[in-house]
Order: C-alpha cells, then structure tokens, then sequence
C-alpha cells in the first residue's frame, strides 16, 4: 500500500448534506466501503426501502425504531450504543424515536448516494 492511498478525515471537514427537514448526512467513501453520519431530528422517517448494499447501523445517540420486511411486521428499536446490521437485499424503514445520531457502513459504497440518485430520502411528506 503506498502512502498516497491513505486518507485522513474530520467529520466536521466534511459537507453536511441536507437531504429534507430533519434529516441530513455526511460521508467518507472508499473504494470497497462508505462511512455516513447521519442526523435525525425526532418524528424523521426514512421510508421502506432495500438495498444491495450491506448495512451496519450504530446509534451513536439518541433511537431509531427499525421496521423490517415488506410487510413492516418486525419492529426493532435500536438505542445508544447498539448496532443493528442489516444484510443485503432486506425491505427496512426507520423512525427516529429521539432526536439520533448514527454512523452508517455500506459495504460496498451507497452509489446512489453518491449520486444523488437516492430520491426516496428527500421526499417530505407533502411528495
């Protein structure tokens, strides 16, 4: 590994993306996985969705109320300190139950987020 491969980062360095109210983003991606801090003010939900990528959530504060499956029927809170891992290809929404903190890691990296092209997280409820 040469020395130009590595990077250094600060979070607060990093641009806050504002994706509607209550919700709002940064992100570190490499060439195999993505790092997110995400922000949720409390009531914010983040619609049923899948993905490919792997998901690992840890609450840095705060709580969010996961629904998982199509059908939304398992409900799973995850709090401060915990992580919930979620693995390819399963339905999921979330609810921010307080106002929360997380750091999210996609393996491999979230290429609609780093598109733009992640429309179902700037919708409002008005959309």
């Amino acid at each position: 590994m040469s020395e130009a491969s590595v990077r250094h980062f600060r979070w607060e360095d990093m641009p806050r993306e504002e994706l509607k109210e209550g919700l709002a983003r940064r992100v570190v991606s490499g060439e195999k996985g993505m790092l997110a801090q995400v922000y949720l003010d409390r009531g914010c939900v983040v619609p049923l969705h899948s993905h490919d990528n792997e998901q690992f959530t840890y609450i840095l504060e705060g709580a969010l109320k996961f629904r998982i499956g199509e059908d939304q029927s398992e409900e799973i809170i995850v709090r401060s300190g915990e992580v919930l891992h979620i693995p390819s290809g399963v339905p999921h929404s979330a609810e921010a139950i307080e106002d929360t903190l997380d750091l999210d890691v996609f393996v491999p990296p979230r290429q609609d987020w780093l598109t733009g092209a992640d429309d179902y997280l700037r919708q409002t409820d008005e959309t």
